[in-house]
């Protein structure tokens, strides 16, 4: 076997061993190994100092990317408040996600929007809510009005667990 570090030819004492134990190439090897321990340890440091902010924002990412996916093969790709496929996908959330959370993350508040509806038109609230009815029907429009009035704060547990389930979904659609 050759040495990863010198390249010259040495007969290894442990299974998978890819240096030689001349000096330089020890020193490599630990080198390495200090690189690869400090990269776990800065990974598991940055999963810890996550707040509920971030794990806010990391969901909402995943969960956009499930109903741009979701809508993109069952609609016909258009947008749900004008009705042309969109250059520019976004999901668009009927009821604003900042102002109604406790329907942020529910999937019959939120659609494929094209960019032009969506952030220039300020949604396009109209066409959304008529469209909206055609799709879900009066009844659970006015079910999800109600809940959207409801008071409600995640926690990061809960965000972890909307992050899993939409994960396993985007890749169902992949």
């Amino acid at each position: 076997m050759r040495c990863k570090n010198c390249k010259e030819t040495f007969e290894p004492v442990k299974f998978l061993q890819k240096y030689c134990f001349k000096d330089a190439c020890v020193r490599v090897f630990v080198e390495e190994a200090k690189v690869k321990t400090w990269k776990k340890t800065k990974a598991k440091m940055k999963v810890d100092l996550m707040t509920l902010q971030d794990y806010l924002k990391i969901a909402q990412q995943i969960f956009n990317k499930y109903i741009r996916l979701r809508d993109k093969g069952n609609e016909g790709n258009v947008c749900i408040s004008c009705g042309k496929p969109p250059k520019k996908e976004n999901a668009g959330h009927y009821l604003n996600a900042n102002n109604h959370y406790n329907v942020r993350f529910d999937e019959r508040n939120v659609n494929l929007q094209c960019e032009h509806c969506n952030t220039f038109l300020s949604g396009n609230l109209i066409n959304y809510r008529a469209n909206l009815i055609k799709k879900i029907g009066e009844d659970e429009l006015t079910k999800l009005e109600a809940e959207a009035n409801e008071t409600r704060k995640f926690t990061i547990q809960e965000l972890k667990e909307i992050i899993e389930t939409y994960k396993k979904k985007v890749k169902e659609y992949e």
